[in-house]
């Protein structure tokens, strides 16, 4: 008779012994139907763990990365259902991250205490773009937000003298320059020439124009609240409709040797400081000119026809052949005239 030796082999789910001359009804089936079990890959929250990132380590617990954005791939990465593989880990054990140091730091700020600070020398676009590949939603759209904040408030900022130093030199002399519609507001300006340049709509308000050179400029409708224009050319300008409320235009120079016309029909001109002006021929047709100073003002063959000059400094001015027909000359002051002022110019 044969001997065998019979070595029995225990199952791992029943516990029980089999014999292996008993054949297993389960060895015939597939290798499909049998559940392989793969270790969880789990982290407690309370864990410290380092982040290599772009050769810079950062060192963070498991409730910061997965706490704040649970969907994100960081969260992901450490959650305790490890539904994402960590990354390789160098020889001190930090986790390897191959993205930029700089922008993430930001983040990992953001994921501690919900607030988004990011120091002035730090592109928003950058952290924008690394939050993304890391899937901070709430990041995303508070990045979006300030970086689009950003862009309105530079395209309102006022240019500034070296902008348009920059612009002016720049550009052809047989090249029209057109500032229409731009943000002037308190630029210094000052002794710049500015011929021919096309200043429709612009803001100027509070400007620093003084002694500059503005001949056969468009001023139509710009504003020039309280600008300071001493001693500036605004020889043939075409300033129809502009405001000049409070502005100084002392010692202005208007008058255009070829016969042209200075345009400022309509302009307001309210308190504004014209004195010793050349202002020769300029039509002021319906002009804004109340507690103006003209005093001292060469106004001759001046179109000042239903101007509102009420309480207007015109002592010591010159008048002669200037039309007022129409003009509101309440309360104006005319004393000390160069030439007098006829009745068939002043109808009103």
């Amino acid at each position: 008779m044969d001997t065998y030796n019979i070595v029995s082999i225990i199952d791992n789910e029943t516990g029980a012994a089999t014999d292996p001359r008993v054949k297993n009804p389960m060895a015939d089936k597939p290798c499909s139907s049998l559940k392989v079990a793969v270790p969880e890959q789990k982290f407690p929250s309370s864990k410290w763990i380092k982040l290599n990132v772009g050769g810079k380590v950062f060192q963070t617990t498991i409730w910061t990365l997965v706490s704040k954005e649970p969907d994100s791939m960081l969260a992901r990465m450490f959650s305790q259902e490890g539904a994402m593989m960590p990354s390789d880990q160098d020889e001190t054990g930090a986790y390897l991250i191959d993205r930029s140091a700089h922008y993430f730091e930001p983040i990992i700020n953001y994921l501690r205490h919900g607030q988004l600070i990011v120091d002035p020398n730090i592109s928003l676009e950058g952290v924008l773009e690394e939050a993304k590949f890391y899937g901070l939603e709430s990041l995303v759209s508070q990045l979006e937000e300030q970086i689009m904040q950003n862009n309105q408030s530079l395209d309102n900022q006022p240019l500034t003298r070296r902008d348009v130093i920059k612009a002016l030199i720049q550009t052809s002399h047989i090249t029209e320059i057109r500032f229409q519609g731009v943000n002037l507001a308190g630029a210094d300006l000052r002794k710049l020439d500015f011929r021919n340049i096309n200043f429709k709509y612009a803001c100027m308000q509070r400007c620093n124009l003084s002694h500059a050179n503005l001949t056969y400029c468009c001023l139509e409708r710009t504003d020039l609240a309280y600008a300071n224009l001493e001693c500036a050319q605004l020889i043939s300008v075409k300033g129809l409709c502009a405001n000049m409320e409070g502005a100084n235009l002392r010692g202005c120079n208007f008058e255009d040797p070829s016969g042209l016309r200075t345009n400022l029909e309509g302009v307001n001109l309210k308190g504004a400081c014209l004195e010793s002006s050349n202002m020769a021929a300029v039509n002021l047709r319906v002009a804004n000119l109340k507690n103006a100073n003209m005093k001292n003002c060469n106004l001759r063959s001046a179109v000042l026809a239903g101007a509102d000059l009420e309480r207007c400094n015109l002592s010591g001015s010159d008048l002669q052949e200037a039309n007022l027909r129409g003009a509101n000359l309440k309360d104006a002051e005319l004393t000390l005239m160069v030439t007098p002022l006829h009745m068939a110019q002043a109808i009103r």
